[in-house]
């Protein structure tokens, strides 16, 4: 057996041994080090064979590199190289070994991030390697934020989000989704949740590749933002037993009273679970940080229009332009019309569509648009040919676009759906009755006189606005709540004083330093005895003594008082 066989069989015991002392192994690593160059060489004659010795070798020169910086100064160059010539035509194994080694390098700061990143983007994301593309990007991932771990490091975030950009303008549909996945995950992370991000992953709403453009759609909707907690959920209530298992188990077999208790427990268990509901959590910050939300939403609709996507994907288009119309109030007049033609109750996922419609209605909405539409729901859901649940719909619908614009609705509609508040079935008249309660609080004028209610001092003030009227005040309001809450706040800080003080005082009262029936004693005694000199002298120096005695429990008690008061 040669040498060479000798240190590759025991690379890991050399590995451990050069880690603990460089130097004393420096030879040894030297020997290794050229071995392994000339097992590199060969493998530009035969890229696409597997050679265990040779990804052996390379994993051990990366985890020692570090050790030894000039023996291993173009080490990574070598590596990089290698990937940009042979990077399609290499062995899968060879190559996600090699680029686990630059991973490590990259890690222990051998290697720059953005150098890294380029190879991979731009060379390594042409072979058709799962598992290559998913070690890269979270590699990727836990690269920036590693970098970001202590505090922002903006000079990298920028040239990385350029970068990234121009990633995204490529035809490379992979290239494309892993960065769009990246930016993605770095902003819901924190670490990339600024305007520009934002507005990058918005620019890719528009892109040509399908995928690409439903994960955009999503991720301003706030869709799988807990995939991977789902993912983990499904997999437990895979594994988990129900109550029926339970039982089961336990009628099966010898009965006792250790698997009675232990029925009971997995019971008691299940119920836990299932009163725990998760709370579902959305985040439309991104919509926020839009540059042009107007220029944004014109755009789309125009790619709404003209798209020839499956119905899936213009339902996100519908539902995201909706978001963004409500919420920053926009005016995008012919998507109303584009959305009526879908309202009918045989329509596929029409609950949906009716729910962009009321998302979309606004104030600044013209009252013209909202009332077609109100009546186009009327006629096509809130018909006594259609079932209570498709009536009812159209009702909370309508109630719906009221709350959010009240000029939506019409004097002569309004007065014959308040007359389904008597309709037989349940539901409709409980819509019927809130759509009559919003009306009382919005503009009771349009109801008739028996649904108006017993008039309130609010809808006595009440002034219904016209369209793009505006109410403007010169003060806030709730301040005086504010205002009321301080004032008693104040009140109740004197009535604590007050009660400190009047208690201070009863402890004063309840002083006796006078011992006046003692006084009396002395007195009477020495009117007695005023013959005898020596009786009158002896009391007199009793009083004295006494009333000394008196006069210090004073003092010592008032100086106590005055220290707990200070």
């Amino acid at each position: 057996m040669s040498a060479n066989d000798r240190l590759t069989r025991s690379l890991p015991h050399l590995q451990n041994l050069i880690k603990r002392d460089p130097d004393a192994y420096r030879e040894d690593f030297k020997l290794q080090y050229l071995h392994f160059e000339s097992q590199f060489m060969e493998l530009t004659a035969k890229p696409d064979t597997w050679n265990k010795s040779l990804a052996e070798n390379i994993s051990f020169v990366s985890q020692v590199a570090h050790c030894y910086p000039e023996e291993c100064k173009g080490l990574s160059q070598m590596f990089m190289d290698v990937l940009r010539l042979y990077s399609t035509v290499l062995n899968n194994d060879i190559r996600l070994v090699i680029v686990r080694a630059l991973i490590l390098m990259r890690n222990r700061g051998l290697i720059d991030c953005i150098s890294l990143c380029e190879l991979f983007f731009l060379r390594l994301l042409q072979c058709k390697d799962r598992l290559l593309r998913v070690t890269i990007q979270a590699h990727i991932i836990n690269d920036i934020k590693k970098q970001n771990e202590k505090h922002k490091n903006h000079k990298l975030n920028s040239t990385l989000q350029n970068f990234m950009c121009t990633i995204i303008k490529e035809s490379n549909a992979i290239a494309v989704k892993m960065a769009l996945d990246i930016m993605i995950d770095l902003y819901r992370k924190n670490i990339w949740n600024d305007a520009k991000t934002a507005n990058i992953i918005g620019s890719t709403c528009f892109s040509k590749i399908t995928k690409v453009q439903v994960a955009a759609l999503n991720f301003f909707l706030g869709n799988n933002q807990n995939k991977d907690n789902e993912k983990d959920s499904d997999s437990d209530d895979d594994e988990k037993l129900t109550k029926k298992d339970i039982l089961l188990g336990h009628r099966v077999g010898k009965k006792s009273a250790k698997r009675k208790k232990k029925t009971e427990r997995a019971l008691r268990t299940l119920e836990k679970q299932k009163k725990k509901k998760k709370v579902e959590i959305f985040d439309y910050s991104a919509l926020h940080l839009l540059y042009d939300p107007q220029d944004f939403s014109e755009r789309l609709f125009r790619q709404l229009e003209t798209s020839n996507e499956r119905f899936e994907v213009k339902l996100l288009h519908q539902d995201l332009l909706s978001r963004l119309i409500g919420l920053h109030q926009l005016l995008l007049l012919n998507f109303y019309p584009y959305l009526q033609r879908y309202l009918q109750p045989h329509q596929r996922q029409v609950t949906k569509i009716l729910l962009f419609v009321a998302q979309a209605s606004h104030e600044l909405v013209p009252p013209d648009i909202l009332q077609s539409i109100c009546k186009t729901i009327a006629n096509n859901f809130i018909t006594e040919r259609n079932s209570g649940e498709v009536m009812a719909v159209g009702l909370n619908t309508i109630r719906e676009i009221c709350s959010r614009c009240y000029l939506a609705m019409d004097e002569d509609l309004l007065h014959d759906l308040a007359k389904y508040k008597s309709y037989r079935d349940k539901s409709v008249s409980a819509s019927a009755r809130s759509l009559i309660q919003l009306f009382r609080e919005k503009n009771p004028q349009l109801l008739e006189r028996k649904d108006r209610g017993k008039p309130t001092e609010f809808q006595r003030d009440l002034i219904p606005l016209e369209y793009g009227q505006t109410n403007p005040k010169s003060y806030l309001d709730g301040a005086e709540i504010l205002q009321q809450d301080l004032n008693d706040q104040d009140k109740q800080s004197n009535d604590e004083q007050d009660q400190q003080e009047d208690q201070l005082s009863e402890k004063e009262e309840w002083i006796d330093v006078s011992h006046s029936d003692d006084e009396e004693d002395d007195n009477n005694n020495n009117n007695n005895n005023n013959d005898d000199d020596d009786q009158n002298e002896q009391s007199d120096d009793q009083q004295q003594d006494h009333n000394q005695q008196n006069t210090d429990k004073v003092r010592a008690f008032l100086f106590r008082i005055i220290s707990m008061v200070f």
